[in-house]
């Protein structure tokens, strides 16, 4: 298994040329650390899971200072920063008096924010390693992609199940409980397994408070513990129509497939199933979300719906892209209404339908449909964003 995952060659590129800091963030697992030994196997690396190490700089960050300078070191790469944010200061420092270069790597901002720790002024390049896309796996399972999800351990298991279960369980305990980022555990628990249940939907508080025993007020505060443990990402309404009344409330997507499934107790996604569209919209959106941020595009990302239910699945920028998803062999004029209602009311300089249809078309009103594997082949070549 570790040489199938070895062989996949990750698209992120970390360039330190030009400047002599970088942060590299990442939810638990993706990778971040294989590809950090990747690309720089000669770097000095302090791992920070380690815990004799994490507590000897917890007493003394000045230790780090210390060995820079004895050792001067190139690049000196720190693994988990958050859990020792003091050096932080000590990498300010070196950073301002030596020629090393740090990559300083985490999948949580949240203490480092909250404990008001130095980020460095702007000296780090900020990248973000997501899991897997079509374009590092090559040949791809759909059904694989829905089932275990992203992440590349579970992706190429067999079956995954017990590694998803250990996940969440290890995010709950290593994430949660560990740093105190809430007091009541339980709660939160119950709070994941009521946003997966309603992941790609809108967002309403009081339901999933209610169904947590907690307040409106708490549930905001664990949807954006989520966010800065990089767990999920809101999807943010369309706000601008000519005539028509728009939905404003937020929708919310889980980072990984696999792991809204675990959360589910789903057995498994089967084709011509609810369950199958809804995971089969999640998948492509976390694809164009991994493409944006690799390739450095300068681009929003919406969804539309209006009070009548009127709703197309992503906006990209200012209507460059209209996209809906749709997990049909045979899409048709029935799968078209929310396009059209959109283009009624903005003007969309491209309307795309992706769906599991074998060959594009596109219509007379200008709506492309791509068959699900050409959408992405275009995407990564650049041909669409």
């Amino acid at each position: 298994m570790n040489s199938t995952l070895s062989r996949i060659q990750r698209i992120l590129k970390i360039d330190l040329n030009g400047n002599n800091s970088a942060f590299l963030w990442g939810p638990r697992k993706v990778g971040k650390t294989t590809l950090l030994h990747q690309k720089f196997p000669n770097a000095k690396y302090y791992d920070l899971l380690n815990t004799e190490l994490k507590t000897r700089l917890l007493l003394m960050p000045s230790l780090l200072r210390e060995e820079c300078l004895a050792e001067k070191s190139d690049i000196v790469i720190i693994d988990e920063i958050q859990k020792v944010p003091a050096l932080l200061d000590e990498v300010h420092w070196c950073l301002e008096n030596t020629r090393t270069k740090f990559i300083l790597c985490g999948s949580s901002a949240r203490k480092l924010k909250r404990g008001a720790a130095n980020l460095l002024g702007g000296r780090a390049w900020r990248y973000e390693l997501f899991p897997l896309t079509t374009k590092e796996l090559g040949e791809y399972d759909l059904s694989r992609i829905l089932n275990h999800g992203l992440i590349p351990k579970h992706y190429i298991e067999k079956i995954p199940d017990r590694s998803l279960k250990s996940y969440v369980l290890d995010y709950i305990e290593e994430e949660i409980h560990t740093e105190a980022l809430v007091r009541n555990i339980p709660s939160f628990a119950r709070f994941l397994d009521a946003v997966s249940l309603t992941h790609g939907q809108l967002i309403n508080y009081a339901n999933i408070a209610r169904d947590c025993g907690v307040s409106p007020k708490t549930v905001r505060e664990y949807y954006q513990i989520l966010q800065d443990t990089l767990l999920g990402h809101e999807l943010p309404p369309w706000r601008k129509s000519k005539n028509r009344r728009l939905i404003e409330t937020a929708k919310f997507y889980l980072f990984d497939l696999g792991i809204v499934r675990e959360l589910t107790g789903l057995k498994i996604i089967q084709e011509r199933t609810e369950e199958f569209g809804r995971y089969f919209e999640h998948f492509l959106i976390e694809e164009i979300r991994a493409f944006i941020s690799y390739r450095e595009k300068n681009v929003n990302l919406s969804y539309w719906r209006t009070s009548t239910g009127m709703e197309v699945d992503l906006i990209v920028g200012n209507m460059e892209l209209a996209i809906e998803f749709k997990a049909t062999a045979h899409a048709d004029e029935r799968h078209l209404k929310g396009l059209c209602s959109l283009m009624d009311d903005q003007k969309v300089i491209r309307p795309i339908l992706v769906s599991l249809d074998m060959k594009p078309r596109k219509l007379s009103s200008g709506i492309e449909i791509f068959p699900w594997q050409k959408f992405c082949e275009k995407l990564w070549n650049g041909d669409l964003i």
